[in-house]
């Protein structure tokens, strides 16, 4: 694998890590709530890690030959997704300051969320099947797993760089101005509900 692959990799997987989503929504929330968003970040790139291996190992193109599995995945996060969003819903404080302080949970409880919250993201295990291969040329040197593997942790250093600035950039603007990091919590919230909500749509959408 060329650096030129490689750089021609992370300009387009750079195009939908800034993409607003759902992990964009969940590290503004911990940058608000959170003393630091280093867990919550931590989280979100495993669930990368984790659909980098699998896609590298073949079990993603099993998962999209499977509608039935795919739809279990996907209906499984969407509900992921709603209950989270519904929760941020109901526990926008305006009060930012004394929500960071208190933590707001443990690190490895905010870490599960994120692995999850990215980790049953179906989208993400397509995106890459959809992506990686573009980029792997199998009479490389380097095996096709390994270039993929290579691949999906320029994605995920990409991502750490993303999300730590959203969720800190999120924290350190809105921390004083507790009446605008309410409306932004409640928007966090509102964005995995509606995200939830189209998934599931998207699957019905399918069957009929």
């Amino acid at each position: 694998m060329t650096i030129t692959t490689a750089a021609a990799f992370w300009a387009v997987s750079l195009l939908f890590v800034i993409t607003p989503g759902a992990d964009w929504a969940y590290a503004i929330t911990a940058g608000l709530r959170h003393r630091t968003v280093a867990p919550a970040v931590s989280g979100l790139l495993a669930g990368h890690v984790a659909a980098t291996a699998i896609v590298a190992a073949g079990v993603a193109a099993i998962l999209a030959g499977s509608p039935r599995i795919l739809t279990a995945l996907t209906v499984a996060g969407a509900a992921y997704l709603v209950w989270l969003g519904v929760g941020m819903l109901r526990t926008a404080d305006p009060t930012v300051a004394a929500s960071a302080e208190d933590g707001g949970g443990s690190a490895l409880r905010q870490a599960a969320v994120g692995l999850g919250i990215s980790g049953l993201n179906p989208k993400v295990f397509l995106l890459f099947l959809a992506l990686l291969p573009q980029f792997v040329h199998p009479h490389a040197a380097w095996p096709v797993p390994v270039q993929i593997v290579a691949l999906g942790l320029v994605h995920v250093a990409s991502c750490a760089v993303i999300y730590t600035a959203v969720g800190t950039g999120a924290r350190t603007v809105l921390s004083s101005r507790p009446g605008a990091a309410q409306v932004v919590m409640r928007l966090s919230g509102s964005a995995m509900v509606v995200i939830g909500l189209v998934l599931v749509l998207e699957q019905v959408l399918a069957l009929v």
